[in-house]
């Protein structure tokens, strides 16, 4: 006879309860996507600074505005967390903190680090 398993028949993501080393590492997958995303915003910001002197006053003006100081402000905690997540993946890799509760630990400092970062660097923007 055949057994027949009973599989889910949904999978409701907003339920799942990841421990913070998981969100961590997904943390880092999304910000290095949204960082890759930003590249070609930050290319244009550049090449139309480069191009003339009321480009480059364009984007100063924009980068100073408030909308401008929000993007930047998020692309600081963007670069940051992945800067920082990326840290811990390099110890991981090479077997530094590799034990549950230093994991743990770890995890928590990536977004600790990133937010200290972004207030930081936010008080010097605004």
């Amino acid at each position: 006879m055949e057994t027949v398993k009973k599989r889910p028949v949904y999978l409701n993501l907003l339920k799942i309860r990841l421990p913070i080393g998981g969100v961590a590492s997904i943390a880092h997958r999304i910000t290095g996507v949204l960082l890759v995303l930003l590249l070609p915003v930050a290319i244009y910001l550049l090449a139309l600074s480069l191009e003339s002197l009321a480009g480059f006053h364009k984007v100063v003006s924009f980068l100073t505005s408030v909308s401008g100081r929000i993007i930047v402000l998020v692309s600081v905690w963007l670069f940051a967390q992945h800067f920082f997540s990326g840290i811990r993946h390099l110890l991981l890799d090479i077997n530094i903190g590799v034990e549950k509760d230093t994991a743990r630990v770890g995890a928590w400092l990536t977004f600790l680090a990133a937010g200290v970062t972004l207030i930081v660097l936010g008080f010097w923007i605004l």
